[in-house]
């Protein structure tokens, strides 16, 4: 059993086989940093974190529809248990990530991170959220919030580092991880330093989740998501070869040939090769979904079809104002809005109010200022394939 900390080595590969990882961080923060100075109405955020949530959830095989994501949201709670348990987790974590992303912001926030403190940090945000009733393994063992596991596990084929000894592991990978501080190189160093979390197993339960926690608030607090993206899409999206990855990278060198550390490098190399490739994946797609050429018409089908298909009442003369409020990202009075309609008060206002019904305008009072909505029914309009399960989930309520 694994007891002394230069048996996860190496922590990052060595410099022959990082260039070519380097080259594509490069890019990565390029595309990223771009990306991320995009002003996109509020709401799209929000959705995000629901989706984020749908997702991580979804690799853990303990998913619920996006709708009951939605419904939990309002406090709306299935009647069946276990299904109402899978609800509260869902929305523990989108509390938890709006939680983190705050609490660890900028340059002080990502070396932050880089702690034992911060990984039981996340742990604790995200389970301590859930009643004692949710806070049972499988075999009815109890998750205790931010506690370090107090027993030696096997995953899978791998026996995890002793419990006693987690502590020495969790410093040592907090020491290294922590001073890389070159630009790409610290996208390098998130993605290996996911796996090696995982290759330590800290918590009795819910280590992937904490794993895509850490990699996700990194990620936003090097400034490189802006709330746009996250590679917890892209891992659900590949979750077999994401759980491949990680197995493969646990295991012992492979000869000589294989680096010199404990474990193989070969197969760390992969791990990060892939990492970097889901990333870049996610935030080409988000660009070309926010490319504002192509988002007016995505709004006038959305339109087009409330008007005619739906007889919801939205009318097409809406589109000026909305597309205004998606370019701006801001609030607008709602005098302000109905002015842009072209329509008599009467006819304006019954427009703004179908608009709120259907969730295509978002107010927080009913008097109050109004904002672009995003509704899972119009996603298919205005970000097509983005939330492909929100989609078909909508298309049969």
């Amino acid at each position: 059993m694994y007891t002394q900390p230069h048996q996860f080595e190496p922590l990052l590969p060595a410099d022959a086989r990082l260039e070519p990882l380097l080259a594509k961080a490069h890019d990565l923060s390029r595309l990223a940093t771009t990306l991320a100075g995009t002003r996109v109405p509020p709401e799209l955020r929000s959705l995000l974190r629901s989706m984020n949530s749908y997702y991580t959830n979804r690799i853990e095989g303990e998913h619920t529809r996006p709708h009951e994501i939605d419904q939990a949201l309002r406090q709306d709670f299935s009647k069946n248990a276990a299904l109402a348990a899978k609800q509260r987790l869902a929305v523990a974590h989108i509390e938890a990530e709006e939680v983190l992303e705050q609490r660890y912001s900028g340059a002080e926030g990502a070396r932050a991170l880089y702690t034992a403190q911060a990984v039981q940090d996340l742990h604790r945000e995200l389970f301590g959220r859930l009643p004692a009733t949710d806070l049972l393994t499988t075999e009815n063992e109890p998750i205790v919030p931010g506690q370090l596991r107090q027993r030696d596990v096997k995953v899978g084929q791998h026996v995890a580092p002793a419990h006693a000894s987690v502590p020495q592991f969790l410093a040592r990978w907090a020491d290294f991880y922590g001073h890389v501080r070159r630009g790409e190189a610290t996208l390098v160093a998130l993605a290996a330093a996911h796996q090696r979390l995982g290759w330590v197993h800290p918590f009795v339960d819910g280590n992937g989740r904490v794993m895509r926690l850490h990699t996700h608030t990194l990620l936003s607090a090097l400034g490189y998501t802006g709330g746009l993206w996250s590679p917890l899409r892209g891992f659900a999206r590949s979750t077999e070869r994401y759980y491949a990855l990680l197995a493969d990278a646990d295991v012992p060198r492979r000869g000589d040939l294989d680096g010199r550390g404990n474990l193989s490098e070969q197969a760390l190399v992969a791990w990060i090769d892939y990492v970097l490739d889901t990333c870049l994946d996610q935030v080409n797609f988000m660009a070309s979904m926010l490319d504002f050429e192509t988002m007016k018409a995505r709004i006038e089908a959305c339109l087009v079809f409330e008007a005619t298909v739906q007889k919801s009442g939205v009318r097409q003369e809406a589109l000026r104002a909305l597309h205004y409020l998606f370019l701006s990202g801001e609030e607008m009075s709602r005098g302000d809005f109905k002015a842009m309609l072209g329509m008599s008060d009467r006819g304006a206002t019954d427009a703004l109010g179908a608009l709120v019904k259907r969730g295509l305008l978002k107010a927080d009072t009913p008097q109050g200022k109004v904002r672009f909505g995003l509704p899972q029914h119009a996603l298919r309009f205005l970000f097509p394939r983005l939330w492909p399960e929100a989609e078909a989930d909508a298309a049969t309520l």
